[in-house]
């Protein structure tokens, strides 16, 4: 068993985000059809949760960001009810299989302008 664990601003998002090839960098289409859906403080949220899920994941898997597993190779889906899923993907794929974790799950929490995520690997 694995655990990761991060932290974050929304404003730190903010601030990454001004950067046009970093939202296609950190983002599975789905995750960014989904924030488009919605407006304002929730998008800002929705999408500072997933990111910090995503690093989360990373250190579950043993790595880093920017250390050969791009951030949208960890994609945090909805189910149905609003609980997070996570679907790895490419590098991710075979970042898990090296680690020996077959299975991952997440929890993102929001409050006050920061957002935590938990992972968890299995």
């Amino acid at each position: 068993m694995r655990l990761g664990v991060d932290l974050m601003s929304v404003d730190e998002l903010d601030r990454l985000a001004r950067r046009a090839w970093f939202t296609r960098y950190a983002f599975a289409d789905v995750e960014l059809a989904h924030a488009d859906r919605l407006s304002g403080q929730r998008r800002r949220e929705f999408l500072a949760g997933r990111f910090a899920a995503k690093e989360a994941v990373l250190k579950v898997l043993g790595t880093g960001l920017f250390e050969g597993i791009a951030p949208c190779d960890v994609a945090v889906l909805s189910r149905p009810g609003g609980a997070p899923q996570v679907e790895l993907r490419r590098a991710a794929t075979v970042a898990a299989e090296r680690a020996g974790v077959g299975q991952v799950t997440v929890s993102i929490t929001h409050k006050r302008g920061l957002v935590a995520a938990v992972a968890l690997g299995w």
